[in-house]
């Protein structure tokens, strides 16, 4: 049978995606539309417990997948980690960061500690990835680098002290990626959640009354769940944004045009 048109325009078959932060939120639901849109796809996350479920999802939706522990804020361990990520299908062709730490004191109480906490995770490892794998894909003539940043990288909001300027340096970062490897075939953009009821965002979303208040400032009338950043992240991740590359595509309801 001859694929139809948006077959072909959106499947990521025969391609190999990382997921940085694929065992939960986000991630997981970025990860299990890769795998279900023909990605074989490898989590890297740190909870084993999650990786396996995780990669479960992927074999229960007909997908491959694979998972590999680690922790993404010390730099060794994410050496090792993009060198085993290339170990089950081969060099990947699609990098999906969306590991996030979330650590938001005061900014007047945020110690050096912390704040290169939220820089290794949330910034260092992006760039590291990028440099493994960003090369790789232009030598191939074909890549995606896709970052998952935050309305904290446009705005302050909610304590945003050191996690908004990790994601700001994020949304800078995919720039720099894309002047680096755009004409090598290599389209780099970010996905801009809103708020997201996720593990990461667990406390403002056990607060009834800020969830809501939350969900009222957005245009569309509620939070965003894992499930609404599928489409987003396929079309980044295929052939059909061949010319769509430095870009911030936000998936908020609406919450940045309010």
């Amino acid at each position: 049978m001859i694929p139809s048109y948006l077959d072909q325009m959106f499947s990521v078959a025969d391609r190999v995606a990382v997921v940085t932060g694929g065992s939960s939120g986000i991630g997981r639901g970025i990860a299990l539309a890769l795998g279900r849109a023909g990605a074989a796809v490898v989590i890297i996350a740190r909870d084993r417990g999650n990786l396996d479920a995780a990669v479960a999802d992927l074999a229960a939706a007909g997908a491959q997948g694979a998972a590999v522990s680690a922790d993404l804020g010390d730099r060794a361990a994410v050496e090792r980690a993009a060198a085993l990520a290339r170990q089950p299908f081969g060099p990947p062709d699609i990098l999906v960061n969306c590991a996030g730490l979330n650590l938001r004191p005061p900014l007047g109480e945020l110690t050096v500690g912390q704040w290169d906490e939220l820089m290794a995770v949330n910034l260092t490892a992006p760039f590291l990835l990028g440099q493994r794998y960003g090369p790789q894909m232009a030598a191939r003539g074909w890549g995606r680098i896709i970052n998952v940043t935050s309305q904290q990288a446009q705005r302050a909001f909610g304590n945003s002290g050191g996690y908004g300027a990790a994601k700001g340096g994020l949304a800078s970062l995919t720039r720099s990626q894309s002047e680096a490897w755009a004409r090598s075939g290599v389209c780099c953009n970010a996905i801009c959640p809103g708020f997201v009821i996720t593990p990461l965002t667990a406390e403002v979303s056990a607060d009834p009354a800020r969830l809501a208040a939350l969900a009222a400032r957005t245009m569309v009338g509620r939070n965003g769940d894992p499930p609404d950043f599928a489409g987003a992240a396929i079309f980044l991740a295929s052939t059909a944004s061949d010319y769509v590359t430095g870009q911030m595509i936000h998936v908020d309801g609406g919450f940045s045009a309010t």
